[in-house]
């Protein structure tokens, strides 16, 4: 069992911006009061995976509520993963992680891969982005073969390999099939030739020509391509993806970092991946680490939401936070005189890259990044949680998203989903904040170790046995 949040909680400034550093020390107070209230947004949040995932294949809905909605592949990673903390928080017990992950891994070892446009769930190992939540197969023919969720889902299983180690039948099982779905992904086919992994396929045998270059959640997927069994990438396609930084290594709001807008793209692959104190070579050329980076980006966007350039409702402090999200949907309103544009689903940033706002927070922002800056982070997601109460939090958490200057029939928008890849970063980096869970399972897997040094990271835990 995993302790409970103490009165103080390390995080490592050693390379933070000056004027950061002299603001926290070492260790970040945690009040009773936060202390209960992480534990409280940790335990809901992980209840929207076991409640909403289908306990008789595993597969998690891309979003809920919504009847007949779809299932994605990167929702089951992070659902793979939430089993094992709801395990080890006591949420649910070890038998019952392990049936769920089970389950889970045998239906999807067994769905059918294919060239076919239907009848199928992936190809060379990938799977397509939505699958029916009842049978597994490619939900439409506009579902690509995804790169990136694939990567994400692989990540939740070798969490599982790392975690269910105890001598006993079904655990060796886990870690078989684990090992069976990395080794099958083609990750070399997905270049397509080129110089960069594609970010998909269609079965009418069309790679999507845009291609993984430039720092985003793609770090993931690069590291797992490199560490593959079967397929691998060769070490040098990690620097010659790094190349391609060079443009977004810039200044924003005082603050000079690696650039990606929306926070998700900081948060995705570090809600497994422990990459404090570690450096590659860009990194050390920096002189900086990528968690520090993402640390720099966090506090980017809080200073952003205080200057407030658009003038948004209730943004500061203690409100902000932008990410792809749900929205109010495409439309105008008039705000004190001033035409305002809202957008649905959107790609929300702020950055040296671009800035996307309609005024439009998202809970996951700010909360996925909780083990970046929990100083910042825990103020804000208290805030939000006292002031707005039950209309943006419920039985699972932080709704996906709201606008306070949006007006839909009198009131704030909220929305009235949660979304998989939204609730995800919010429990496991709660979770490595608390304790360092995910990161220390995922320390352990063989793979995930002989991809960071074969990417070149050195420094920091690698250097232990």
């Amino acid at each position: 069992m995993l302790a409970s949040v103490g009165l103080s909680v390390l995080v490592s400034t050693s390379a933070v911006a000056a004027d950061e550093a002299q603001k926290t020390d070492n260790t970040v107070n945690v009040s009773s009061q936060d202390a209960a209230f992480a534990e409280d947004l940790e335990q809901r949040t992980f209840q929207w995976f076991w409640q909403n995932s289908n306990p008789k294949n595993g597969l998690v809905p891309d979003r809920a509520p919504l009847p007949n909605g779809a299932a994605s592949v990167a929702s089951v990673g992070f659902g793979l993963t939430a089993y094992g903390i709801g395990a080890e928080r006591g949420y649910i017990s070890r038998d019952d992680a392990v049936e769920r992950t089970l389950v889970t891994l045998r239906f999807m070892s067994n769905l059918p891969q294919n060239e076919n446009i239907t009848g199928s769930a992936g190809y060379r190992g990938f799977f397509y982005h939505f699958l029916d939540p009842n049978t597994g197969l490619r939900v439409a023919d506009w579902s690509e073969l995804s790169s990136i969720d694939t990567a994400l889902f692989i990540s939740g299983v070798l969490f599982a390999q790392s975690y269910y180690t105890h001598d006993t039948p079904h655990e060796a099982e886990i870690r078989k099939l684990a090992e069976g779905l990395y080794s099958r992904v083609d990750w070399a086919w997905m270049r397509n030739n080129g110089q960069w992994l594609s970010m998909g396929w269609y079965p009418t045998g069309k790679f999507i020509s845009t291609p993984w270059k430039g720092y985003s959640e793609g770090l993931v997927l690069y590291l797992l391509a490199l560490s593959s069994p079967t397929h691998p990438l060769p070490p040098e396609m990690w620097n010659q993806w790094t190349q391609s930084f060079a443009g977004q290594w810039a200044s924003f709001e005082g603050r000079k970092f690696l650039n990606f807008a929306p926070l998700f793209g900081h948060q995705y692959s570090e809600s497994w991946l422990d990459l404090r104190g570690i450096q590659d070579d860009f990194s050390r050329a920096h002189q900086t680490d990528y968690f520090q980076n993402s640390r720099a980006a966090t506090y980017a966007q809080r200073d952003y939401a205080i200057r407030n350039p658009g003038k948004w409702k209730g943004y500061g402090p203690n409100l902000w936070g932008l990410t792809a999200s749900d929205g109010p949907g495409e439309a105008r309103q008039d705000d004190e005189g001033h035409s305002r544009h809202y957008l649905a689903y959107s790609a929300r940033g702020a950055g040296a890259d671009y800035i996307l706002d309609d005024g439009t927070i998202a809970p996951t922002a700010a909360g996925g990044s909780v083990a970046f800056a929990p100083e910042i982070v825990l103020p804000a997601l208290r805030s939000m949680h006292d002031q707005y109460g039950s209309r943006i939090y419920d039985q699972f958490g932080f709704k996906d998203a709201f606008n306070l200057t949006f007006k839909d029939h009198g009131q704030f928008w909220v929305d009235g989903q949660q979304l998989g890849i939204d609730q995800g970063p919010i429990l496991l980096m709660l979770e490595n904040w608390r304790s360092g869970f995910v990161w220390n399972v995922m320390r352990s897997n063989s793979h995930i170790r002989d991809g960071l040094t074969r990417a070149g990271f050195t420094g920091g835990w690698l250097a232990q046995p």
